[in-house]
């Protein structure tokens, strides 16, 4: 993947998590560790984030995915995106 695409699709991420976690130091978050354990972020907070990349993306995320967004680095991995 290119460096443009991981760079949007890396903001589009922020962003959805921005809305969840105001408080989060988003540029903190290390894209090679689980998402939930760096920001403790709750399951509701997780569906919450996953249904903001739905509407980030204009894209439906298919269950077997969700797991996936659970690392930030592997995003680029969820069939949407």
């Amino acid at each position: 993947m290119t460096a443009p695409i991981e760079k949007e699709i890396r903001e589009v991420v922020l962003r959805a998590l921005g809305k969840v976690t105001p408080e989060v130091a988003l540029d903190s978050i290390n894209p090679s560790k689980n998402l939930c354990d760096q920001i403790d972020i709750d399951s509701v907070d997780f569906l919450n984030f996953v249904i903001g990349l739905h509407e980030e993306l204009h894209s439906e995320i298919p269950d077997a995915d969700v797991a996936k967004a659970s690392y930030a680095g592997r995003l680029r991995c969820v069939s949407v995106v």
